[in-house]
């Protein structure tokens, strides 16, 4: 007979455990939830030090207010408000490479830089000569760097700050944000301009240096904005928009005649 061995949730008639421990004793009202999803993904008790950080990073991640994850779980859940599921599925499903996703994309991408790297940069000094590297390199093969530049906080995104200080105070800045931290220094003197450091990029270098699995980075994202779209769908319970915002659409469409083969791009 085929056995499915796992190390979370198990259970007997009499008992559930989880992660090894009795979830009813021991887990229940004794850990707290981002406690809990860190241990689940890693199979290991954090340290009250990480708990801080990977928590700054959910809250830095939960609402952004009127974005698409958000607007389309508002407007699912008018077209069909029999399913909170759908709804909340719906604005998971935009989670890609311009929100959410930009967590896994920049932690990779740093990852992969570090990984090719021995020994590391032991100074500010060489963290930012490694850096200048490599914003030349991904300039010159017109790529777009992870984590630079946001669509409104164009002088700074609040978060970014907080975060590294967050992870400084615990011990926990580590080889990604320290080069990440450089990236926001040299990449002016190869770009022409500055741009700021944006919030997920950071949450994407602090979960790196936290040692949690590369790919499940977009999942913490992911994660972090289920609790906000709940907090979308309960707004919209008490003052509603959606109606409004299809409305605005429908009410002011404007025919135009087909345009074959998608019309010039010239």
């Amino acid at each position: 007979m085929t056995d499915y061995p796992t190390a979370l949730g198990a259970s007997t008639p009499t008992s559930i455990t989880l992660l090894g421990q009795d979830l009813a004793a021991d887990v229940m009202g004794e850990v707290g939830f981002g406690e809990l999803a860190f241990w689940l993904a890693t199979q290991r008790r954090p340290a009250p030090g990480e708990v801080r950080v990977f928590e700054a990073v959910l809250a830095a991640l939960a609402d952004h207010g009127f974005t698409p994850t958000a607007i389309v779980t508002r407007l699912t859940y008018l077209s069909a408000p029999d399913s909170v599921q759908g709804a909340l599925a719906a604005g998971l499903l935009g989670g890609g490479s311009r929100f959410l996703g930009v967590t896994e994309d920049c932690g990779r991408f740093l990852h992969d830089v570090i990984a090719a790297r021995d020994p590391l940069p032991a100074d500010e000094a060489g963290w930012d000569a490694l850096a200048l590297e490599t914003v030349r390199e991904w300039r010159a093969s017109g790529r777009r760097v992870p984590g630079l530049g946001h669509h409104v906080h164009k002088d700074g995104d609040p978060r970014t700050p907080r975060l590294f200080q967050i992870a400084r105070e615990e011990g926990l800045a580590g080889p990604h944000l320290s080069l990440f931290a450089a990236i926001g220094r040299v990449h002016p003197a190869v770009l022409g301009r500055t741009l700021p450091l944006n919030g997920a990029g950071t949450c994407g270098a602090a979960l790196a240096d936290l040692g949690l699995p590369l790919e499940l980075l977009r999942g913490f994202a992911l994660l972090a904005r289920t609790a906000g779209l709940i907090g979308q769908l309960a707004e919209e319970l008490r003052r509603p928009v959606a109606n409004e915002i299809f409305l605005s659409v429908d009410l002011n469409n404007r025919s135009i005649p087909p345009e074959p083969n998608g019309g010039s791009h010239g």
